[in-house]
């Protein structure tokens, strides 16, 4: 992704392997400021996995594949390693997928690497493909982050906006703030300005009534696991914005590579959904909201039904739900995607 620092445009990635260490930017840092996190341990990539210092399926996929390959060179017991970093966090498959390509590759840093290498450049197909959807002067939703930091480059949702933009169209995006921490507020909204893409953070619960104004042509949107019916898990919120959609006659298109798709699992139904701590919606920048004595319930994603799916936008292409049997037998003739589960 492009950043600029200090007037200096850099291209940084959201995750990488250098000197020994796995290194994160700290997502929980942005936008106020840009900070490497430095992984040593696996209790480190444990930790950044679950405390979302990384976050998006996919990037949690490559630092899990850069943290299992690092343990090993570091002689930690691997068994225990897996253990503890597969349950970091239950609904991103990506996670899941990075383990069990890393154990069929004897936990090599080199496989790591090629892990890394293969979802940024299925990311950015993803963007190619994407950006067909996208016409000039298109006005779009999107909800949380599935741009680069949720990926290692390129994203997913903003993946054909980053192509859209340099096809030279004219693009405006409607930011979701997500919350209750804020990744399209404080992440999304980060990266489209990097791009210098036209964009406007709203509260999540006006997405609706842009729709009905007819202000929005198309929502694009991550997952973190889709089923074999296509059904799919996201952040939190991404399902009422299906519905909405649905009803006014917009198209609602998801955005994510093959590592996404969980074909073991027939419908949405059988998603693990993470609940997270309560403190995450009772506390704002420090401040308690509410009564001191009132409790929260946080669960940090939410399962969208495929009949809200216009269709999905992937690395081979873009299907439709009812095509998604064709994609799997896409999917089993690709060596990267056959890794055993």
């Amino acid at each position: 992704m492009k950043v600029n620092i200090d007037g200096e445009i850099r291209h940084l990635f959201a995750v990488w392997y250098e000197d020994d260490k796995v290194k994160l930017i700290d997502q929980r840092k942005l936008p106020e400021k840009i900070e490497v996190f430095e992984a040593s341990t696996s209790d480190d990539i444990a930790y950044a996995i679950k405390d979302m210092v990384v976050r998006g399926a996919p990037a949690i996929g490559v630092t899990a594949a850069f943290g299992l390959a690092m343990a090993k060179k570091k002689g930690e017991d691997m068994n225990l390693v897996v253990e503890k970093i597969g349950k970091t966090r239950p609904t991103a498959f990506d996670l899941f997928k990075a383990i069990a390509y890393m154990k069929a590759n004897n936990f090599d840093m080199s496989a790591a690497s090629r892990y890394s290498n293969e979802i940024s450049g299925r990311s950015k197909k993803i963007g190619e493909y994407g950006n067909s959807l996208i016409g000039n002067n298109s006005r779009i939703l999107t909800h949380c982050n599935a741009g680069a930091l949720a990926v290692v480059d390129w994203g997913t949702a903003l993946a054909p906006m980053r192509f859209a933009k340099a096809d030279g169209k004219n693009i405006f995006v409607f930011v979701d703030e997500t919350r209750p921490r804020l990744q399209g507020a404080k992440l999304t909204a980060w990266e489209l300005g990097q791009e210098g893409i036209e964009h406007a953070i709203i509260a999540d619960n006006a997405a609706g009534h842009f729709m009905r104004k007819k202000e929005i042509d198309l929502c694009i949107v991550g997952a973190d696991r889709i089923t074999a019916n296509g059904d799919f898990a996201n952040k939190i919120g991404t399902y009422e914005k299906a519905v909405v959609a649905k009803e006014n006659g917009i198209p609602f298109y998801v955005a994510a590579p093959g590592s996404t798709f969980d074909f073991s699992i027939s419908s949405g139904d059988d998603i693990p959904i993470e609940e997270r701590a309560e403190d995450e919606v009772l506390i704002v920048n420090g401040k308690h909201l509410g009564p001191e004595t009132s409790h929260a319930r946080n669960p940090a994603f939410d399962v969208t039904p495929s009949r809200y799916v216009a269709a999905f936008i992937t690395e081979y292409g873009i299907f439709k739900p009812d095509e998604l049997s064709r994609l799997r037998s896409i999917m089993e003739k690709d060596l990267f995607m056959k890794t055993p589960k």
